[in-house]
């Protein structure tokens, strides 16, 4: 995500890097550029003005350019502007009732922007922090609608409220805020209908659900990828019905980000949460600070340990160190880590996090069909051939390249490779410093 300007800030940030002394030419020259990326990736104009005005003008005064290290000043007035720009980290919370109370959360949107598979996943989200919750079919406009949101509340593990012969969708919102009620469920989730476009009629209806069961949250669902008409939708919302908060459906296939760079200024509502991928979980709450982190290429080191301690608990690791150490690591604990990186998102998400990974590692320098490759290959042996390669001989190369659809060179380049990182990681081991700073790091310390 942000491919392009996360390159461009990138390169701007690391020109003005280490510099003893910066000029107001190199401070206008640098903010042109930063100008030049914003525009690039979409984002409103006056947005880009306010942003280049609100830095330059910090960027000029005496403080900057009489201190100690004024390139690394510069640096950190751009990363405030940046989470200034994209909102107040204390606002991006949902505003929920107590466990003994329904909260209701109103999702609206266009057709087509990811409303009701938002809806399941943040059902699923919620459902992790204990919340118990209850999805309403309200959308009685499109075909299958309630459908889709039946399927999707069943593999969530999620009760959806529906009445498929009904053509009132207030009556249906009511009817599911006293199920929920009765129920004992504390958070009821309404997905409404959309339209191809802004609609009167969409507009009135949300309108009157939202008097007939009055939201804590009403949610406005977008597509990232739409970019600036995301953001003049978005106004529409907020002026007819009122948003709570944004969610920004679509964001990893999103390389530009207008829409995230543009919306908390010109709507003044907090992007609350993001889509990451299609999967039910794919649904991560938005932290400006991290956000701004990853645009100016500076890697996301703590989502990268939340997501690091969501795939691997501490037993695991710890075992894990002991194998390498006493060079134990199988074929086996290798093909789990591939499975455990696919867990965290896959090389494009774990680049995206890693502080100077950005325009310094591409996706090319990890070879992803290799990987593939070689889970294939590990996938075609035994389980005693995974515990101990040396047992394997031409006969078993040529049967496991068979299984696998490679070449018995190829199976023999996996396991020298394997070796050799083998040994590498047994004297990585070794290091102790090493160790303790990588566990501290991982909140195991």
């Amino acid at each position: 995500m942000f491919d392009s300007i996360s390159n461009k800030f990138s390169d701007i940030l690391r020109s003005m890097s280490g510099k003893s002394k910066i000029s107001e030419k190199n401070i206008s020259d640098a903010v042109e550029d930063i100008k030049s990326a914003l525009l690039d990736a979409d984002v409103n104009l006056r947005v880009v003005r306010r942003f280049i005005n609100r830095t330059k003008e910090e960027a000029l005064g005496d403080k900057v350019l009489k201190a100690v290290d004024p390139g690394q000043q510069f640096i950190k007035i751009i990363y405030d502007k940046m989470v200034q720009l994209l909102g107040d980290p204390d606002s991006q919370k949902l505003n929920l009732k107590g466990p003994d109370v329904v909260s209701v959360i109103l999702m609206m949107g266009l057709q087509g922007s990811g409303k009701t598979t938002t809806s399941a996943k943040l059902a699923v989200n919620l459902t992790k922090q204990g919340r118990r919750v209850m999805l309403a079919a309200c959308d009685l406009i499109r075909p299958a609608a309630i459908n889709q949101l039946q399927i999707l509340g069943e593999q969530a593990g999620v009760p959806v409220y529906a009445e498929p012969d009904s053509k009132d969708p207030v009556k249906v919102a009511q009817n599911a805020y006293k199920a929920a009620k009765n129920g004992q469920y504390d958070v009821l989730i309404i997905d409404t209908s959309g339209r191809m476009h802004l609609d009167e009629d969409m507009m009135k209806e949300i309108q009157s659900i939202n008097r007939a069961v009055p939201a804590d949250e009403t949610l406005f669902v977008a597509d990232a990828m739409t970019g600036q008409n995301a953001v003049d939708i978005a106004k529409e919302f907020e002026e007819k019905v009122g948003i709570s908060g944004i969610v920004l459906t679509k964001f990893d296939s999103d390389t530009r980000g207008g829409a995230a760079l543009s919306l908390r200024e010109i709507v003044g509502k907090p992007i609350k949460f993001i889509g990451v991928s299609e999967k039910l979980d794919g649904l991560e709450p938005f932290y400006p600070d991290r956000m701004a982190s990853r645009i100016l290429g500076m890697g996301d080191i703590v989502s990268l340990v939340e997501k690091a301690q969501e795939t691997f608990d501490e037993e695991q690791a710890l075992k894990l160190q002991k194998k390498i150490a006493k060079k134990e690591f199988d074929l086996q604990d290798y093909l789990e880590q591939i499975e455990n990186m696919t867990k965290m998102g896959g090389i494009e998400k774990l680049i995206d996090m890693l502080p100077g990974a950005k325009g310094n590692i591409s996706e090319d320098d990890i070879d992803k069909k290799e990987l593939i490759k070689e889970k294939a290959i590990i996938q075609s042996m035994t389980l005693t051939e995974r515990q101990n390669i040396y047992i394997i001989g031409s006969a078993r190369k040529k049967r496991i390249a068979r299984g696998s659809g490679t070449s018995v060179g190829e199976v023999g380049h996996l396991l020298k490779k394997f070796e050799k990182m083998r040994l590498n990681m047994k004297k990585l081991a070794k290091n102790k410093k090493y160790q303790e700073a990588m566990m501290k790091q991982l909140g195991m310390n």
